[in-house]
């Protein structure tokens, strides 16, 4: 009788315990807590870190800004703003950030993307300073020496003599774009030493910048 009493006791424990571990209430904890973890492992995720290029930047890209390498488009989907004031434009160019702003009154009007001269031993083949629009201009040219040529240049030459430009994406002999130059845009370095812009970009700039407009020249 008392061996009956206790398997009894004994088996009406197991059941409980086993209720407590299949009930709603542990199912719930067990969400919860894996819930929890979720979150946590969230929280700990590491921050993307930011590029050497995105670094030398000093304004932030607009929204709008198109991806590195849109050579076709212009940067931004936005209307280009009104140069035709000297005195109120100023183009900002950060080489190793791979931009020029358009700034009127001190304010950013306009961001394009754009490839400066190479770095060799720590300097570009872009002078940096500040400079001037001059008068010189054209639709086309191609340099016998390089082997290249661009579209749609407009000088900031100090010398007035039409060696450092505005200018698209390079051209080869036949008139061709070089595509595997014009992934650079907004990405990398790959100058002589002219400033690179979309093809859209640069004939913007060619037709309304005015001679006299500023351009400073830094590497950030």
């Amino acid at each position: 009788m008392k061996k009956y009493i206790i398997a009894t006791i004994v088996g009406l424990l197991c059941i409980v315990g086993l209720a407590k571990v299949c009930s709603p209430a542990s199912s719930t904890t067990q969400d919860n807590q894996a819930q929890k973890n979720k979150v946590e492992h969230k929280k700990s995720k590491p921050k993307k870190t930011k590029s050497q290029a995105e670094l030398a930047r000093p304004y932030k890209d607009p929204k709008d800004l198109r991806k590195a390498g849109s050579w076709k488009s212009r940067s931004e989907k936005k209307k280009y703003p009104d140069i035709s004031d000297p005195k109120k434009v100023v183009l900002r160019v950060s080489l190793k950030g791979n931009r020029v702003y358009v700034l009127k009154n001190g304010k950013v009007a306009y961001t394009m993307l754009s490839t400066a001269g190479v770095y060799k031993h720590g300097k570009s083949a872009t002078p940096t300073g500040t400079y001037r629009i001059q008068e010189g201009r054209g639709e086309s040219f191609f340099n016998q020496g390089l082997n290249e040529g661009a579209n749609n240049w407009v000088s900031w030459d100090p010398e007035d003599a039409n060696v450092y430009l505005f200018h698209s994406v390079p051209t080869m002999a036949l008139g061709d774009y070089n595509l595997k130059e014009a992934k650079k845009l907004g990405r990398t370095q790959g100058s002589h030493g002219c400033i690179r812009l979309s093809v859209p970009d640069s004939r913007w700039l060619m037709e309304h910048a005015q001679p006299g407009t500023k351009v400073i020249i830094k590497d950030k």
